[in-house]
């Protein structure tokens, strides 16, 4: 028997979808997907099934593809498909392969509800899904979201099968005798995701056999956790924000009231573009430094006397430009940067308007832009790394001046060169270097 009941309680219970909504199910071919789709056949409810070919498996792809249409013919739905070219989208738009399997499976999803009018987009998530995916946000680094795992509902996406975990899904599908594909992939350990469920989760159960258990009561308690959060932060933006003409601005002797200051302030300065690094830098200040200016994307904070004073940015960051293996001159603020690819290990002394680099080392695009709060990089002939605004600071530089200073980033996010100051130790010509590249800056005015 198909536990229709139990998954019509998930469903209402979490104000997932109505009898009336129009359902597209995501169904790759797989337990989990396939039986998502049989549950809402034997429930009722009005769904097509919707497949991606990513074209990555060949043969086993395209029988995957067929098997979803047979299985969409014996439910009696509509069925939607697509053939993906991901390889040559991932290479296009320098991305991996998962990431751009997700983008264009989300792309191609949005664009079937927009054209049939599809109010929610079900998928086939289930409870280990979530614990692989807070252990993955905690391998990584995570604020308190990352701790809530999958949620079942965000906006029109849905998860009905979030009442289940593997095993049950596994054993309804053996009782019930339900046909399905497995995708060879789910066995290697190459990927991420991939080595957390065979290899570290079994490892887990067997110090807890009832981890899923054990992380749903985690997760009522992590989500209680965030609403009570973003509850009393709701609360502080009130109390706190004061309004002028220019902008915001909050007391400091409220501010240094805060408790957990660093996590409260974060919070509240989040939704304005500030990081936590640049919220720790501040909090490290605040009995020091008046006159200090942290920057975002869209807004600058000075930290004033006696409050923090929050206003949007009106003399504007340059923007920031992209800078491709074949591209040779390019403009910026006030330069121009040339750059020349030469086969010998030259190494440019005495110009700090030059930098040769080891193109070995170089990921494009490359990008120039203004320096950002939390920046670092490690300075050639110094030992460890140092803030953007430290270093500054030791150069003399001014407020106004920093922002015209170009910064040449590396594709994975390295800062390379400080132009016209200093290039980073880690991107030196060595002994070993076979190719240079070669980034000249001349003043334009």
């Amino acid at each position: 028997m198909l536990p229709v009941k139990q998954f019509v309680d998930f469903i209402e219970q979490n104000t997932l979808f109505t009898p009336k909504s129009k359902i597209l199910a995501a169904v790759s071919g797989g337990m989990d997907s396939v039986l998502m789709a049989h549950l809402l056949k034997a429930a009722g409810f009005n769904f097509s099934i919707a497949h991606c070919n990513f074209q990555l498996r060949d043969d086993e792809a395209l029988r995957d593809q067929e098997f979803c249409n047979s299985l969409a013919n014996q439910l009696r739905v509509p069925f939607h498909t697509i053939n993906f070219d991901t390889r040559n989208y991932a290479a296009d738009n320098k991305i991996s392969i998962q990431m751009a399997a997700r983008e264009l499976r989300y792309q191609w999803f949005d664009q079937i509800c927009q054209q049939s009018d599809y109010q929610v987009i079900a998928l086939a998530h289930h409870q280990n899904d979530t614990i692989e995916t807070i252990l993955l946000n905690l391998t990584r680094g995570t604020g308190i979201a990352g701790l809530h795992g999958i949620l079942p509902k965000n906006g029109q996406w849905v998860r009905p099968l979030m009442f289940l975990n593997r095993d049950e899904i596994a054993t309804i599908i053996s009782d019930n005798k339900l046909d399905y594909v497995e995708d060879s992939s789910n066995s290697s350990a190459k990927y991420a995701r991939n080595k957390i469920r065979l290899e570290v989760i079994p490892k887990l159960k067997e110090l807890n056999p009832s981890l899923e258990k054990t992380f749903e009561s985690n997760l009522k308690h992590f989500r209680d956790m965030e609403t009570l959060l973003e509850n009393q932060v709701a609360g502080l933006r009130k109390t706190l924000t004061k309004h002028n003409g220019d902008g915001l601005y909050l007391l400091l002797d409220e501010v240094k009231q805060l408790n957990p200051i660093r996590l409260l302030l974060f919070k509240l300065l989040q939704e304005y573009g500030f990081n936590e690094t640049a919220v720790d830098d501040l909090v490290s200040v605040l009995d020091k430094h008046s006159g200090r200016i942290f920057e975002s994307t869209g807004f600058l904070l000075v930290l004033d006397r006696d409050r923090l004073i929050l206003k949007k940015r009106t003399n504007g960051e340059l923007q920031a430009m992209l800078i491709a293996e074949k591209d040779h001159e390019l403009n910026y603020g006030n330069y121009k940067l040339n750059v020349l690819h030469d086969d010998s290990a030259l190494i440019i002394k005495d110009n700090p308007l030059a930098v040769s680099i080891d193109s070995a080392l170089l990921i494009f695009p490359l990008t120039l832009r203004a320096w950002r709060e939390g920046d670092y990089f490690y300075p050639l002939g110094m030992r460890g790394r140092k803030k953007l605004s430290d270093f500054f600071i030791a150069q003399k530089i001014g407020l106004h001046q920093k922002n015209e200073v170009p910064l040449l980033v590396n594709g994975n996010g390295d800062v390379i060169w400080v132009g016209g100051y200093r290039p980073d130790e880690r991107y030196k010509v060595n002994n070993n270097t076979k190719k240079v590249t070669i980034f000249e800056l001349y003043k334009l005015r």
